[in-house]
């Protein structure tokens, strides 16, 4: 069986790199990238060798045998690459967030019904970190019973000097909600196994960097289904001091017992990442999940194979766009109108 063949369309953000390996270590072909801005193409031809940079994304879109493209090109130009992808019979991979508006999401919607593409956002909060896929599967096995609460924490390290200017543009980049809280948007959805929630509040605010006015650097969320609840705070107040770019944790409540996650580090000592500590009624443990599989790569390729829905559901997808977009808008109203007394 040949080797599905990808390329990728817009080099914007670094998790590009994330997006391109995922599907490597499925046994993927990377054929080809376009990119207008030539010191990202150059990184990324350093990077990966065998793909031939386009001239024009036309080169990629009417290659008929590549059938994957993934972007993270800037936020609000995804779903345009994800509609173009998708019209010239391409399934495509988005970083978060795949689009930046409801209406954006409307489109891309419309446009996936209409050509029955894969529309994949790679939410690597989950599907690229080990503690959340063995949660997962602890979860799905029963080991806490029903869930019924979400809470994550998603804090960021700013790092402004070396942002690009469209990641301080208010329309460019999304909002701090949709840039980041879609993870745990997702996430959310996920550990309730529901696809039925609603935005009960939601709140922006730039806090502490007034020369980025279109910087939002806190946002939350409180979230509901009908048989649960979850809470979501992003930011970007990492402080210099930890050695990685953000303390991101999960805690999950279930009918018998809880799970939180330390992903990225353990401030209380322990080396590494990708901790999980679970309480039910036998005791304390804690897992260490670095050797467990990422399937994500190995199922979206297969979904494309066989026109499945394995590594994400199409709904679920972008049910959790929508629940960030429409808490994006909520917050910004409501900060608008504190605003305004």
């Amino acid at each position: 069986m040949s080797a599905l063949r990808f390329a990728a369309i817009g080099l914007n953000h670094d998790h590009v790199y994330g997006q391109v390996n995922v599907m490597l270590r499925a046994g993927a072909e990377l054929v080809s990238f376009q990119a207008i801005e030539d010191d990202l193409a150059r990184t990324f031809k350093e990077r990966f060798p065998q793909a031939e940079r386009a001239d024009d994304r036309r080169r990629i879109l009417e290659d008929p045998s590549i059938q994957l493209v993934v972007s993270a090109a800037i936020s609000d130009e995804r779903a345009g690459v994800a509609i173009d992808a998708m019209r010239h019979g391409k399934d495509v991979m988005l970083d978060k967030p795949g689009m930046v508006t409801l209406e954006q999401l409307a489109e891309v919607r419309k446009v996936q019904a209409e050509t029955r593409r894969i529309v994949s956002i790679l939410y690597s909060e989950h599907f690229e970190t080990a503690s959340t896929v063995k949660a997962g599967e602890l979860v799905k096995a029963g080991a806490i019973g029903k869930v019924i609460h979400t809470t994550g924490l998603g804090p960021h390290r700013l790092r402004k000097p070396t942002r690009p200017d469209w990641f301080f543009d208010r329309p460019r980049y999304g909002g701090i909600i949709a840039d980041i809280a879609a993870h745990q948007c997702e996430q959310f959805l996920f550990f309730t196994n529901s696809l039925e929630a609603e935005v009960l509040s939601a709140t922006v605010a730039n806090r502490a960097n007034p020369d980025t006015p279109g910087l939002q650097d806190y946002g939350d969320i409180h979230l509901r289904t009908p048989t649960a609840t979850g809470y979501i705070r992003v930011d970007w107040f990492t402080p210099d001091g930890l050695p990685t770019w953000g303390d991101g944790r999960l805690f999950i409540v279930g009918t018998e017992g809880t799970i939180e996650l330390r992903k990225y580090i353990d401030i209380a000592g322990r080396q590494d990442k990708d901790h999980l500590f679970i309480v039910d009624r036998s005791g304390v443990r804690h897992i260490d999940c670095c050797h467990v599989e990422l399937p994500y790569g190995r199922q979206l390729a297969a979904d494309i194979r066989d026109r499945t829905e394995t590594a994400m559901g199409q709904e679920h997808c972008f049910k959790a766009m929508e629940l960030a977009l429409k808490a994006q808008a909520l917050a910004e109203i409501s900060s608008s109108s504190q605003t305004q007394k």
